[in-house]
């Protein structure tokens, strides 16, 4: 099973990892796409103010583009050590047990704006760059990344859950893969789409996911462990499920 996070805007600093190494990461028919878009993230630093511009930053987030000026030389931490925030709160791999952090490591992979797509436990340094973000000469993302993303995500022979917010699931189409959404429930059963929160529950499904002894190889398999960690979880169609939560 592979499941598929987004990633966060915000990134865990520094990190006990050797500079970044693209060999070293999973999936290395991505290496020459992901280096020509290091090359030109880290070309693009040297200009500042084009960098916050083309990156829709603000001018008190100027430490973002330092980071990417460095993105050779900086530090690296595992991926999901990396990124931060709701979804990364409630996975909180840091607090799982050694084999059950081996499994999110081989289980989880986060769809990145730079890397493409990495697993678990990549070394990777901290970066700012968007799904929906354009690079000079190379035009948007998603032109860049679906003729080498969707190839490898097609190519995938096992159970693909996809929990990738809107800009990364557009980065690369997988109509192959169980997609998961949340939705909120009122008491008189009225259901609406979550907006920001679903990201904590996803976080909880991905958690659920990797500490599962059991390599969820079917949709019912991950109705089964998402039902089992508490989870209200549905089959709305063959291969797209939500989670409902009270609103």
């Amino acid at each position: 099973m592979l499941v598929l996070l987004p990633p966060s805007e915000t990134k865990a600093v520094g990190g006990a990892g050797a500079a970044l190494n693209l060999d070293a990461l999973s999936h290395p028919e991505l290496t020459s796409t992901r280096r020509k878009l290091i090359e030109a993230l880290s070309t693009l630093a040297d200009d500042v103010p084009a960098s916050l511009i083309t990156l829709g930053l603000s001018e008190h987030q100027v430490a973002e583009v330092e980071r990417n000026a460095e993105l050779w030389d900086s530090p690296t931490a595992a991926a999901l050590e990396r990124y931060t925030g709701v979804l990364y709160d409630a996975l909180d791999v840091r607090s799982l047990s050694a084999a059950e952090r081996n499994r999110a490591d081989d289980r989880l992979a986060v769809a990145s704006a730079l890397f493409g797509l990495v697993r678990g436990g990549d070394p990777i340094p901290a970066y700012r760059l968007s799904g929906g973000n354009s690079l000079p000469g190379l035009g948007t993302l998603r032109s860049v990344w679906r003729p080498v993303l969707e190839p490898v995500l097609a190519a995938a022979d096992e159970l693909l859950v996809d929990l990738r917010s809107g800009a990364y699931a557009a980065l690369a189409r997988c109509p192959n893969a169980v997609e998961v959404r949340v939705l909120s429930e009122d008491a008189t059963g009225r259901r609406k789409v979550v907006s920001h929160h679903n990201k904590s529950h996803k976080g909880k499904l991905a958690r659920a996911l990797a500490q599962s002894d059991a390599e969820p190889a079917e949709v019912e398999d991950v109705l089964d462990v998402a039902r089992d960690a508490g989870l209200r979880i549905e089959r709305e169609a063959t291969r797209k499920l939500c989670v409902v939560v009270e609103a």
